[in-house]
C-alpha cells in the first residue's frame, strides 16, 4: 500500500479550483511525497492529466468511483 502524505478533498468545487488547491498543497510537499485529491468535477480528469504533464508531477492514479474522482500525484523532485 502506498503511504499518502496529504489528502485534499475538493468535492463540490469546479474548475479551476481543484487544480489551484492541489498546486498549493504540492508546494508544501517535498519531492517524492504523495498527494491524493478527491474531486467531483468531471473536468478534473482532463485537468489533472494536463496539470501533471505540464508541471512534471507523476499522476500515479486517476479513477472514478460513485461520482467522485480520485487522483494520486507524486511531487516531482526539486
Amino acid at each position: 500500500m502506498i503511504a499518502v502524505t496529504t489528502e485534499l478533498d475538493t468535492s463540490g468545487l469546479n474548475c479551476p479550483l481543484p487544480i489551484l488547491k492541489a498546486k498549493k498543497a504540492l508546494a508544501g510537499l517535498v519531492g517524492g511525497q504523495l498527494l491524493r485529491v478527491i474531486a467531483t468535477d468531471p473536468e478534473s480528469v482532463r485537468d489533472f492529466t494536463v496539470f501533471s504533464q505540464q508541471m512534471g508531477h507523476a499522476l500515479l492514479e486517476s479513477r472514478e468511483e460513485n461520482g467522485r474522482f480520485y487522483f494520486l500525484l507524486r511531487k516531482r523532485a526539486s
